[in-house]
């Protein structure tokens, strides 16, 4: 179960960049190749945070489809599924354009003060 290994650094690189404060959200990206099971994720991601400065933590998943470019027709397609085929063409002459994502977009802090809100948001890329 590779979500396991995935939530692991997830949580490394939030606790990095939270610095000692509360975690309230984790969003991440997670392209359709990467072939990442989100409840299998999420239900890692809790236990791996547990006794943690992230333990509580939402795990916003991100899913970004598969899109390839057509290097005989020149489309620009979303792909459903496997095999890589323009479904313009049919040509397998393809250049991934998106899908293989994985990363930590930002992190929902919650603050030491009083805020309005009591969040702040940082690390948004």
């Amino acid at each position: 179960m590779h979500e396991l290994s995935l939530a692991e650094a997830i949580a490394s690189i939030a606790e990095e960049h939270a610095g000692g404060r509360r975690v309230a959200k984790v969003e991440v990206k997670i392209g359709h190749l990467r072939q990442v099971v989100p409840t299998a994720l999420i239900f890692a991601f809790e236990l791996v945070t547990q006794g943690t400065p992230i333990e509580g933590a939402e795990l916003e998943i991100k899913d970004v489809p598969a899109r390839v470019a057509c290097r005989s027709c020149k489309a620009d397609s979303r792909l459903a599924e496997l095999p890589f085929a323009c479904p313009s063409c049919g040509s397998v002459d393809v250049e991934v354009r998106a899908g293989d994502e994985l990363f930590v977009e930002a992190l929902e802090l919650v603050e030491s003060s009083p805020s309005p809100r009591g969040y702040q948001t940082i690390e948004r890329t």
